[in-house]
Order: C-alpha cells, then sequence, then structure tokens
C-alpha cells in the first residue's frame, strides 16, 4: 500500500493544479467558444444562435481598424526587435569587457511590466511633458513631436515602446545561440579567407534558425496579446485609432455589454494564436523524432 501511495505521489500532487488548469483555463475557453455563437449582451446566454455574432464582427468598422493596426504593430515590432536583438548579440559576442553591463542595461526592461512600460512612455511622448517640451526648453521652439496625440502616428508610439521592451529579450536569445555555434568552424572559415561578414551570414546565421523561429514565435505571441500596452499608453485612442483585438474584445464586452460579439473576437485571437504556435509544435516535435 505504501509503496503504491509512492508511486502515485507525483499524480498525487499533480492533480489538484491540473484539475484547476484544465477549468479555469480550457473550460473558459470553452465557454468563451460557445458564447460566440449564442445571442449573448449583457449578460449570457446559452441558446445556440449560429454564426450571427461573426457576422457581426467582420460587418464591425472597429474590427478592421483593430485588425489593421494589428497587422502595422506586429510587423514593425518584430521585425526591429528581431534586427536590434541580433545586431546587440552580435556586439556582444566579441566578448567586450563590459558585456554584464550591457546586457543588464538591455535586459532590465523586460523585467517591467507592460503597464509599467506604457506608462513611462506616455509621459516621455507627452507633448506637453516629455521629448517636445524638453526640445522647446533647449531653443527648438518649432520642434514637434505629437504622435501620441496623432491619430495617424499613435500606432507607431506603441511600437516604439514594445521595442523598447523586447529587443533585449530577442538580444538574449539570438546571444545564447550565436555561443551555441562551434568555434572550431568559425575558425575553419576565417583560415579560408572567409572574412567576418561572410561567417555570419554564411554559417553563423543559417545555424540559428530555428533561434529564429522561436524569438518569431515568441514576439508574435506578446503582439497578439498587446492589451496592458495599448491601455498604459493610449488608452486605444484617440478614439479608437490604436484599437487592437485585444482591447476591442475588452471594450466590446466591459462597456457596450455586446458579449457575443466580444467573445467572437476572442475566438479569432485564439485562431490566430494556434495557427501560430501549431506549426511550431509540430516542426519542433518531428524534429525531436528526427
Amino acid at each position: 500500500m505504501a509503496r503504491a501511495i509512492e508511486r502515485r505521489l507525483p499524480l498525487i500532487v499533480v492533480s489538484p493544479l491540473f484539475a484547476v488548469s484544465l477549468f479555469f483555463v480550457y473550460g473558459f475557453i470553452a465557454w468563451t467558444i460557445w458564447i460566440s455563437f449564442t445571442k449573448s449582451g449583457v449578460m449570457p446566454v446559452y441558446d445556440f444562435h449560429g454564426l450571427a455574432q461573426y457576422e457581426r464582427l467582420w460587418a464591425t468598422p472597429r474590427w478592421y481598424v483593430a485588425l489593421k493596426n494589428l497587422f502595422v504593430f506586429s510587423g514593425l515590432f518584430i521585425a526591429i526587435s528581431m534586427a536590434l536583438g541580433i545586431f546587440l548579440a552580435i556586439l556582444l559576442d566579441q566578448r567586450i569587457r563590459i558585456e554584464g553591463a550591457i546586457r543588464t542595461i538591455y535586459l532590465y526592461p523586460m523585467a517591467l511590466s507592460f503597464i509599467v512600460t506604457g506608462t513611462v512612455w506616455k509621459w516621455i511622448l507627452n507633448p506637453g511633458l516629455g521629448i517636445e517640451k524638453v526640445m522647446r526648453d533647449w531653443g527648438f521652439s518649432d520642434f514637434t513631436f505629437d504622435w501620441l496625440v496623432n491619430p495617424d502616428f499613435a500606432i507607431y508610439t506603441i511600437v516604439i515602446a514594445g521595442v523598447w521592451q523586447s529587443s533585449g529579450y530577442a538580444m538574449a536569445l539570438f546571444l545564447a545561440g550565436l555561443r551555441s555555434v562551434d568555434d572550431e568552424v568559425i575558425k575553419a572559415a576565417a583560415i579560408d579567407g572567409a572574412g567576418p561578414w561572410r561567417v555570419y551570414t554564411g554559417i553563423v546565421l543559417p545555424a540559428l534558425r530555428p533561434v529564429f523561429l522561436s524569438v518569431v514565435i515568441i514576439l508574435a505571441h506578446l503582439a497578439i496579446k498587446s492589451f496592458d500596452l495599448v491601455v498604459a499608453l493610449t488608452g486605444g485612442g484617440p478614439g479608437f485609432a490604436t484599437d487592437m483585438p485585444a482591447t476591442f474584445m475588452y471594450a466590446f464586452a466591459f462597456q457596450r455589454s455586446e458579449l457575443g460579439v466580444a467573445a467572437a473576437s476572442a475566438v479569432m485571437m485564439l485562431a490566430t494564436v494556434c495557427a501560430i504556435i501549431v506549426p511550431y509544435l509540430y516542426s519542433e516535435l518531428r524534429g525531436a523524432r528526427r
């Protein structure tokens, strides 16, 4: 009896946590999916109503603004964060003396929450408090930097804040990948006359394909879930010029009391995340089997 309990002790310990996760994560995912097929408004209704909420969702102009902003933000956020990350990683790979200090400086923003990041950048980019005011106090009276309150440029302030927070994390992943490349291969290429540019473009960077894929997956996941950064920095404004699917879902669920449309938008976000993560998991599992 004691041996049987000892063998099953890991299952006994893990089971409550697994049950809680099963209910509060997957249970509420299933609940949200079902609500998206009902006529729920202020309160949930459980009578099946077909695809009416999805039709309403895709007939809402604000949803297209949110999707456009997501594509703009995701594209710039992922591209710039990866470019800065690989650039800084290559510099640090030269094993300079102050590598530890530089790595800490660039990784520190990742320790902050997006709420803190958004609040800080809201002060920095505020025309009456931040960069514009400082430049005008220095004598540049015609200097203007009003992106935060300009509907055409507000989305790019979110890109700036997101890149500032996440590029250091991308740098850490790329640096770990660079340090895993066999030095003997690099030395052999150098002996054959290959310059640093050729070594990195022909040998090192192709060897980092799994790292590139991991960084893209992580940054895309952060971009799709970008809620707290938008709320803290712009609140979705001016108007709803910086709306994202996550803020759209929140607004329709808790401000406009249209729970069914909000659930439909949440399901679309879930489908997008699955479309990104499932191929990645499949490739990783297939690689592990090989």
